[in-house]
């Protein structure tokens, strides 16, 4: 009993002043953000754009809701064809990584690709795009439309994923954030003395009367 009674002092949470909670929030936070910015992985992105025109039967509209159509169906378009075998990777990896996007304005699709390889991202990325563009042309007899290859990705120079010092200051934002919502909650301590109980009431003394 008086081993494990020590062990529980031993172990038992330091309740730190107010002052201090904010910064060992800051600091607690700025060391798991750091931690986690040099542990992660860094990933690459790379973009290349396809833009669908109309043809000559065709209205400007019509390449406006073609292209909306072919960016929702870009993953399966790509699986269908050959953009696995052209990037070098498994028709999984190219549909979780494989990201398209297109404007409400413009007839153009955003295929973005990401990887832990730049060179990787790019070969997705634009083997999507060739898909797009081959499939386009089967069916132009059809959708009266052209696809076209707007723009290749190029490589990525810097990664998408932040570095250890802007996880660090993201991570010391959050944990002061996080400290100062602490103190808001944290319970006020009473101040002062209770009170002292009232004793029993003294009976009024009888008044002596002149006669």
């Amino acid at each position: 009993m008086k081993q494990l009674r020590r062990l529980r002092r031993l172990f038992r949470p330091v309740a730190l002043p107010a002052r201090w909670v904010v910064p060992a929030a800051v600091l607690a936070g700025a060391a798991a953000g750091g931690a986690y910015g040099l542990l992660l992985t860094p990933e690459y992105a790379a973009t290349s754009y396809v833009v669908v025109v109309p043809t000559e039967k065709s209205e400007p509209t019509a390449a406006l809701g073609f292209a909306t159509a072919y960016g929702r169906v870009a993953s399966q378009v790509a699986v269908v064809g050959d953009a696995a075998v052209w990037a070098g990777v498994s028709a999984r990896t190219l549909k979780e990584n494989v990201q398209t996007a297109t404007s409400p304005d413009a007839p153009m699709i955003s295929v973005t690709a990401t990887s832990s390889d730049a060179a990787s991202a790019v070969n997705m990325a634009n083997s999507v795009a060739r898909s797009l563009v081959l499939n386009g042309g089967h069916l132009q007899a059809s959708t009266h439309v052209r696809v076209l290859q707007f723009s290749r990705a190029v490589p990525p120079t810097s990664p998408v994923t932040p570095s250890a010092p802007l996880a660090a200051l993201v991570g010391g934002c959050a944990g002061g954030l996080l400290g100062g919502l602490g103190l808001l909650v944290r319970p006020k301590r009473r101040s002062g003395a209770p009170a002292p109980a009232a004793g029993p009431a003294a009976s009024p003394q009888p008044r002596s009367e002149a006669v």
